[in-house]
């Protein structure tokens, strides 16, 4: 088994370090000074990087990574990633040899055209697809491709945990509880997150039982999400349609 390093950057990133003995993979490196903050005192050698999608904030520190290792790149082949060695398409499965731990490569287009997320051992690094209490936007895709990408993550075991890239949970959940104001589990999940966040912890990872339960991007079939959405101009219960308006209600809430 590995352990999880969470490493913050920017204003809201989360980088995951996965840690195992002396080795170390880092997904989503947008930032190299604190990824060889870490390295260093842990005293850590960096074998692989995994990376989900092309934005700046999620491989903008690849380079320097580079000059410090002969770290092995995985990341989409559709989109330009620097450095990339290892290029995917998903549906691979990938051992980067520094760390000896499979990783399924899914496929999740929507937010960009190529976005991947790595499963492992019940630990699922997706980026900026599905968020704790939301999901991303939609920026290269469209809305059918982001709805099938988070049906697809969401049919992973409950207890898989979500590891994604921002610590955009409070904001998620104000935004789910104007959609559902009587979902009691999300009122009880908004009400701990606000606990937590106060003490200036991260509400990251969750486990996919609790977003199924509270996550309205993963609730399109649920009665009172569609009749929210149907307020918001959903012409239809069709869950792409509801996810669809959902999503463009979000994008100015």
């Amino acid at each position: 088994m590995f352990d999880v390093v969470r490493i913050s950057a920017f204003k809201d990133n989360y980088i995951w370090l996965l840690r195992k003995g002396g080795s170390a993979v880092v997904v989503d490196p947008g930032d190299a000074g604190p990824v060889l903050e870490v390295l260093k005192r842990e005293g850590l050698a960096l074998g692989a990087i995994l990376v989900t999608h092309h934005h700046q904030d999620h491989q903008g520190g690849i380079a320097a990574l580079l000059e410090h290792s002969r770290a092995e790149v995985f990341g989409p082949a559709a989109e330009s990633i620097t450095g990339l060695s290892r290029p995917l398409g998903g549906g691979e499965t990938v051992r980067p040899a520094s760390l000896g731990i499979e990783f399924e490569v899914i496929a999740v287009p929507g937010h960009t055209s190529g976005h991947l997320a790595y499963l492992a051992a019940g630990h699922l690094f997706c980026g900026d697809t599905l968020f704790t209490g939301g999901c991303g936007r939609i920026f290269e895709g469209t809305p059918a491709q982001m709805f099938d990408s988070l049906s697809r993550l969401a049919a992973l075991p409950d207890e898989t945990q979500v590891f994604c890239a921002h610590e955009y949970t409070e904001s998620n959940l104000r935004f789910a509880l104007a959609v559902e104001p009587d979902n009691q589990p999300l009122r009880d999940r908004v009400a701990e997150v606000a606990a937590c966040r106060s003490r200036g912890a991260a509400t990251v990872p969750a486990t996919l039982a609790l977003e199924k339960a509270t996550n309205p991007f993963l609730r399109c079939s649920e009665p009172a999400v569609r009749a929210a959405a149907k307020r918001q101009g959903a012409l239809s219960d069709e869950p792409v349609e509801v996810f669809a308006a959902l999503r463009a209600w979000k994008n100015s809430f």
